[in-house]
């Protein structure tokens, strides 16, 4: 199935499993992919998340073919679906934000929200990259976006619930890893929470290239939201740390733009074997013996 930078939203027994992707820019002005799921492993598409894009994109950043790595978290019954607005190799660039008080297209309260701009970048001012956003809650329930892409490398802001948006506008970001050295190719953060250690999920290298794509999905860890992470030789993620998660394997090539529900990794692939076309791959997580996350080749547990 082809999806690009999946958000994943495992349901657990009996209930329906989404997946919420880029989109293409033939389809629905660009709007974010939707499909849905009774076990994890068999697809149906459904309607994107809008028909036409929100107005203040445009102005915020013209030229957007399509709209970029969704990432969607839920938090007191509504669901909080962040996306990006960007062109590829530019810095001008938006995190937008939607949100619904259900996920099942059959639900008559059916539908998406938007509630406008939550953060954006723009060149000669920011040395970050607004887009790539990935949500996590800290230990008191307070929420924090992770996001960047090159440029400064990944960068941590505090939101405020319930509006999902920036707590404090003048609060600069703090950045949580980089490689140090220009292109930085370092993207798509995901933390999570276990056992008191928040795990950041991240890509390197390159995607969006077919077979000849380099992503490869690294780790690292942190007793504290905001860092330090460091990876399980101890580097710091700050100086191109990362324990590694998966990496090209035969046909299935430049693994990346990885999201995490319910102890399975999603990401996409390109297939060798397809002409290096993007699919879906979902793996369950196990975790070794001095908690550091493992890709499993188990099926998944829909």
């Amino acid at each position: 199935m082809r999806t690009h930078d999946p958000a994943l939203v495992a349901g657990a027994e009996g209930e329906p499993w989404y997946v919420f992707s880029t989109g293409d820019r033939a389809v629905a002005d660009g709007a974010v992919q939707v499909r849905t799921s009774s076990d994890g492993r068999r697809w149906t598409e459904i309607d994107p998340v809008w028909d036409e894009r929100p107005a203040w994109v445009e102005d915020v950043v013209p030229d957007v073919e399509n709209f970029w790595a969704p990432e969607v978290y839920e938090h007191d019954g509504t669901f909080y679906l962040y996306y990006s607005a960007s062109t590829f190799g530019s810095n001008r660039s938006a995190i937008g934000l939607a949100t619904a008080t259900t996920l099942d297209p059959a639900d008559p309260d059916h539908g998406w929200t938007d509630r406008g701009e939550v953060l954006r970048s723009e060149p000669g001012r920011d040395d970050w990259n607004a887009i790539d956003a990935g949500i996590v809650e800290d230990a008191d329930g307070v929420p924090w976006m992770a996001f960047g892409s090159f440029w400064g490398g990944i960068q941590m802001v505090r939101l405020e619930w319930p509006s999902g948006l920036v707590a404090d506008p003048d609060e600069p970001p703090v950045t949580i890893a980089s490689r140090g050295a220009p292109p930085n190719a370092i993207e798509a953060p995901y933390v999570v929470e276990r056992d008191g250690w928040y795990y950041l999920f991240v890509s390197k290298d390159s995607c969006c290239q077919g077979a000849a794509s380099t992503y490869n999905i690294q780790v690292g860890r942190s007793r504290d939201v905001t860092g330090p992470y460091v990876d399980a030789e101890g580097r710091s993620m700050l100086e191109d740390g990362g324990t590694p998660v998966l990496a090209t394997q035969g046909a299935s090539v430049g693994p990346g733009g990885q999201s995490v529900s319910r102890g399975h990794l999603a990401y996409h692939v390109y297939d060798a074997d397809a002409g290096g076309d993007f699919r879906l791959a979902i793996r369950r997580l196990a975790w070794d013996d001095d908690g550091w996350p493992v890709a499993t080749t188990e099926p998944v547990e829909g």
